[in-house]
Formats: C-alpha cells, structure tokens, sequence
C-alpha cells in the first residue's frame, strides 16, 4: 500500500530582509504562507533589521505610517517615506562596499531598490523574500494566508491549524518562540503534526567588521560576504533539495 502523501507548511510574519534563520525555515518546507493579516506590532522585524557596520550593530529601518495600535494590520501599513529605499541600498552599499562577495549579488539588490514601486510593507518584504530565495536556491511554494478562505472567530492555534489544513499541510513547522502560545493538543487532534525548528550551532562565515561575529543580522550580510557559497551556512542546504 503506497504512503500517504506528506505537506510541510510554516507560516509566519513577513519581515524585512530577514535573518538566516528564516530562510532555512522557508527552505525546510512545501509550502511557506505569509501571515500579514494580523497585527502589526511596532518596534518588531516586520520594517526593519539589523546589519554589521564598522561600528557595530546598526537598524535598517523602513519608515511607515502608524495608524490605530490595535487594528493596524501587517498588509495594511504603508510606508511613510517613498525615498526610503535608495537610502538603504546606499547605506549598504557604503557598509559592504569592502566585503569580500559584495560585487555578487550588488546588482539584484541595486535593481530591487531602485524598481520598488508599492508602499506597501508586505509586499516590500514579499519581493525581498521572493528574491532571496531564488539566489540562495530556495524553490518552495510562497503564498499568503489571505489565499485561503478560513471562517471568522477562530483562537490564534486554531487559525493556524485550518490554514495548514487548507494548504492541505500534515506537518507544521514553526520557531521556537511559539512554544509560548501554540495549543499542541489542537494540531494533535487535526493529525497535523507539530515540529520545531532548532536555530542553534550554525557555523560562522567570513564576516565583515568581525569580531565579535554576529549571527542575528539580516540574510543580505551572509549574501554579501560569501556570495554563491552563502547557501552552504544555511543549516538545511535548499540548493540540494528541490521543493514541489
């Protein structure tokens, strides 16, 4: 009797040019959804993120309107300034002009910036994610929360576990910090089963302005200092799985 077949799904925030650790998440999976319909949160990933400069650690910040704190939505807020983004492809530009691999990927990024045309926020950090995976080799299935038609007055575990049924998921990953709010026994009950991914040990690369090394900086800072080689400190390595 031939297996069932199995779906793994995460489904999280969007962010900013987010951390290595969110790529070997996205990497780790069928199908990765973005999940901007809820609260925006301030002073939190989803407009900003560090990088490594000559003087340590420093926020790359998009700027964007504030609206009510309790009903902002993530794919509701927009930005607030249109010039942000060629201030920050120049500061990194100013900040990795030295780094070793800069020369590789400074194009993409460069026309990136410079074609940005929404003022959306989700959809800047869609494009950004979408980007980056296709360079570290990253092939899963991007998709957003609002693709699937959940019922309304759902608990925050119960959201998740219809949104993973509706991507027709058997597994659900996520980060440890959800150990603090996941109902386990719901994903249980739903037969979906629960794992969490582990974002301790990876290996240091070459890093500019380093030491000390910094692993909680943005994905463009590994991209920019070991170019086609930044997939190898990915811990699941995407360029050797190939995502339906």
């Amino acid at each position: 009797m031939p297996a069932l077949p199995t779906k793994k799904v995460a489904i999280l925030q969007s962010n900013y040019i987010p951390w290595k650790g969110y790529f070997d998440i996205i990497g780790s999976v069928d199908e990765f959804i973005f999940y901007d319909e809820v609260q925006y949160t301030r002073r939190d990933w989803r407009n900003r993120n560090y990088i490594k400069t000559a003087q340590g650690l420093a926020w790359l910040t998009i700027p964007v309107v504030q609206q009510e704190r309790e009903t902002q939505r993530i794919d509701e807020t927009i930005v607030s300034d249109r010039k942000w983004a060629m201030k920050h492809w120049r500061t990194l530009a100013q900040t990795y002009a030295r780094a070793a691999n800069f020369h590789v990927h400074k194009e993409q990024f460069e026309e990136l910036y410079a074609g940005l045309t929404t003022v959306y926020l989700s959809e800047i950090n869609a494009a950004f994610v979408r980007m980056i995976c296709q360079v570290l080799g990253i092939q899963t299935k991007l998709s957003w929360s609002t693709d699937y038609s959940l019922p309304t007055g759902l608990d925050k575990t119960e959201r998740l576990v219809r949104l993973v049924q509706a991507a027709s998921g058997t597994e659900y990953l996520t980060g440890p910090a959800a150990r603090n709010y996941l109902d386990e026994a719901q994903f249980a009950e739903a037969n979906i089963t629960l794992s969490w991914m582990n974002y301790e040990g990876y290996p240091v690369y070459r890093q500019l302005h380093s030491p000390p090394f910094a692993h909680g900086v943005s994905i463009v800072d590994l991209l920019f200092n070991e170019g086609e080689e930044a997939s190898t400190f990915l811990k699941n390595r995407p360029n050797l799985h190939n995502h339906a």
